[in-house]
Parts: structure tokens; C-alpha cells; sequence
């Protein structure tokens, strides 16, 4: 249904209209990106950093697209933390107008395979809002458990919100299976 991969400069412009296409809508549930980058040249930058975060082994970006070929939803795997820890932290978005088709739930499940295969990552976290219920959904469908929630821990628009912890360990998948 979808394949990832890391982002390119081929992808820049593709990747600017998807992000600016959806500003608004992902603004009502993240905090917006810098204005700098929207601005000429401001995507190609972040591509050259993802690109040097995954080189460093700070972070990994990938693209989703769907089986035309379309830029559907992104995913990405930021603080990653070897010594002691062997985790990251998750993180997705998906275009407003491919709501509802699955592909934030594909997306992760593809994204883990990386984390916990070539990525030899041991444990992966990631963080909702408590009234995003398609978001908890998708982390719970693919096997992430909630471990804490935090009281008026993130800012976004001037207003605070809780936020809810979750967690998915390498070996969780073989212990669903039992």
C-alpha cells in the first residue's frame, strides 16, 4: 500500500507543496515549522539536514508515498539515543486529504521495521494528544503501550495540553504473536 524513503533534493519540490498544502492543517495539531522553511531554498536546507541527521545517526526522515507514486504522509525517527537506551522518538503526519485511508497506521508499521531492523534500535516512544484518538489508535494498533501522561506539558496556539507517553519495545511484535 505505501513504500518509504529517505527524502532527497529530487523530492524538494514535491515536499514543499505537501508541507505548505497542509500548513494549516497540521498547525491545529503541532506546532508550525519555522516561517524560513517556507521560504526559497528553505526545504531544500532541511533536506541536506535530514541527510546529515541520518549520516550523524541523530535522526531519520522518510517519505511515504502511496502506490501511484504520490507523497501521502511522512514519518520519522528523531532523538535517536544509542548508548544506554537504543531508542528514538516517532513522529508522522499525513496530508489532510488522505485521512481515513490507513496510511498513518502503514507508515508506522513500515517505520518500525527500519527501527527495529537495519536501525538495530531497541525500543521506540511517541507522544499524543489525549483528544487525538486516530493518533492513539495507530499507535496502539501497531503494538505501542502507554506508559505516563503528562499534565500541561505542550504549548501549542497559546494553549496547554496534556500529552500521553507511549512505548513499543523490538521484542513486542514476537510477543503479541504468543
Amino acid at each position: 500500500m505505501l513504500s518509504l524513503h529517505p527524502p532527497t533534493f529530487d523530492d524538494h519540490e514535491e515536499l514543499h507543496d505537501f508541507e505548505h498544502g497542509n500548513r494549516t492543517f497540521f498547525g491545529r495539531h503541532i506546532n508550525a515549522r519555522p516561517a524560513e522553511y517556507y521560504a526559497p531554498g528553505g526545504v531544500r536546507a532541511a533536506i541536506e539536514a535530514a541527510l546529515q541527521d541520518a549520516a550523524q545517526d541523530k535522526a531519520y526522515q522518510f517519505l511515504a508515498r502511496d502506490a501511484a507514486g504520490r507523497l501521502v504522509a511522512r514519518v520519522n525517527l528523531h532523538r535517536v539515543r544509542r548508548e544506554h537506551f537504543h531508542c528514538a522518538e516517532l513522529g508522522y503526519r499525513v496530508a489532510e486529504s488522505q485521512g481515513g485511508k490507513g496510511y498513518a497506521g502503514e507508515a508506522v508499521r513500515l517505520v518500525l521495521l527500519q527501527a527495529f531492523g537495519p536501525l538495530r534500535l531497541l525500543r521506540v516512544e511517541a507522544n499524543s494528544r489525549p483528544d487525538n484518538l486516530a493518533s492513539i489508535a495507530v499507535l496502539r494498533r501497531n503494538g505501542f503501550a502507554q506508559y505516563g501522561r503528562s499534565s500541561r506539558s505542550f504549548e501549542l496556539s497559546g494553549q496547554w495540553h496534556d500529552i500521553c507517553h507511549f512505548e513499543r519495545h523490538a521484542d513486542a511484535g514476537a510477543a503479541q504473536k504468543s
